[in-house]
């Protein structure tokens, strides 16, 4: 098993690239392809814990279901839009990239550096 891991979608280019960076620095990230196997509700949780964030700056804003499931619902709670964005994971900003306790958005790809040391 890898020690890290990528919540990675393969349509999108700064996912391709930030898997790209793992591999060219001879990392096999285990790879959760998170739009067919989105995280639980928990799972998301975890993951907003090690990238120290809220869940509301981890949303894809520009996405329809965001226009249709959260815009004009400022008085969602945390776990509200947890859960909505685990029932609709292209909510989700990608990619996330996780070693241990740490995790960063690879937007850019070069943020996969911060965990490499």
């Amino acid at each position: 098993m890898s020690d890290f891991t990528i919540y990675h979608n393969p349509r999108c280019s700064k996912s391709r690239a930030s898997l790209a960076y793992l591999q060219d620095a001879g990392i096999d990230a285990e790879i959760i392809l998170y739009l067919d196997t989105p995280p639980s509700p928990d799972e998301l949780r975890i993951v907003l814990g090690k990238l120290s964030m809220a869940p509301e700056v981890l949303l894809r804003r520009n996405e329809a279901d965001y226009k249709t499931h959260i815009a004009g619902k400022p008085d969602m709670t945390d776990d509200e839009l947890i859960e909505t964005m685990c029932r609709y994971p292209k909510l989700i900003e990608r990619p996330i990239i996780i070693t241990g306790n740490q995790a960063v958005i690879g937007r850019p790809p070069e943020r996969v550096q911060e965990l490499l040391g």
